[in-house]
């Protein structure tokens, strides 16, 4: 097994049973403790573990929200795929939202220069990328500037989103499950994204795997809110055919 995939597996376990320990791990992948704590702080880089004495926890169990730095150096790969993807989503002309977080991030990157479009987003970076394209209009949502996501939040966002409608809202997730839906840690963060799937007839969910099966504290959502999910090859498939059983079209790429 590589070391990838074993740290997935840690991190999979970490997360189901809200705590691993080191001599349980090397016990279970038939490998050294100095092997399973370079793993744990690998997981522990990326922003996902907490190193605690002889083990480590999830962060969500924490209630700790990594910063957008942290959080765009992982899953790269993955999420350069998804973000490609998800360019077949974007109509030729028309309205989009695009939501927060550093997969519609690299979305928002590779818009091509020559659409004709309107871009609603709360996301300064977002906007940052967005405002030099000459076929681009471009609708910055205002509010409270969140920095763990460099996001308009509160009332005036709020106020903002109700009268907005696109063709299409490009929405991320800190987790989401057939369980509890979608789901993110902060609650004004929550209330934005909900107010951003209300105004899209269309709503496409961009997550890498890492994210499905985790749940956060507050829920902005049910997968039936959700058109298209678009995720990495790295999914489980029997999570990703209960997904595609609620309704929700599942892309994996």
């Amino acid at each position: 097994m590589y070391a990838e995939e074993r740290q997935r597996a840690i991190l999979k376990q970490a997360r189901q049973d809200g705590r691993v320990d080191v001599a349980t791990l090397a016990a279970a992948f038939e490998i050294t403790s100095e092997t399973v704590r370079r793993d744990l702080t690998a997981l522990e880089r990326s922003g996902v573990l907490r190193r605690v004495h002889g083990g480590a926890i999830p962060v969500e169990r924490l209630g700790i929200e990594p910063g957008l730095d942290a959080r765009d150096t992982v899953m790269t790969v993955e999420k350069d795929r998804i973000a490609t993807a998800a360019l077949d989503e974007i109509p030729v002309e028309g309205a989009i939202l695009l939501d927060a977080g550093t997969t519609v991030g690299r979305l928002a990157g590779l818009i091509p220069a020559d659409r004709e479009l309107t871009v609603v987003t709360p996301s300064l970076p977002n906007a940052c990328a967005l405002a030099n394209r000459p076929g681009i209009t471009l609708m910055l949502v205002g509010g409270r500037l969140r920095g763990h996501t460099m996001a308009s939040v509160d009332s005036w966002a709020l106020d903002t989103l109700k009268d907005t409608y696109v063709d299409v809202a490009f929405i991320g997730a800190n987790g989401l499950s057939v369980e509890r839906g979608l789901t993110t840690p902060d609650t004004a963060e929550a209330m934005v994204k909900r107010a951003a799937i209300a105004s899209a007839r269309r709503t496409v969910l961009l997550a890498d795997h890492t994210k499905i099966g985790n749940d956060h504290f507050a829920r902005f959502g049910d997968l039936g809110d959700v058109d298209t999910l678009i995720t990495d090859a790295g999914v489980d498939p029997r999570i990703a055919d209960e997904i595609t059983q609620t309704g929700v079209k599942v892309i994996t790429v």
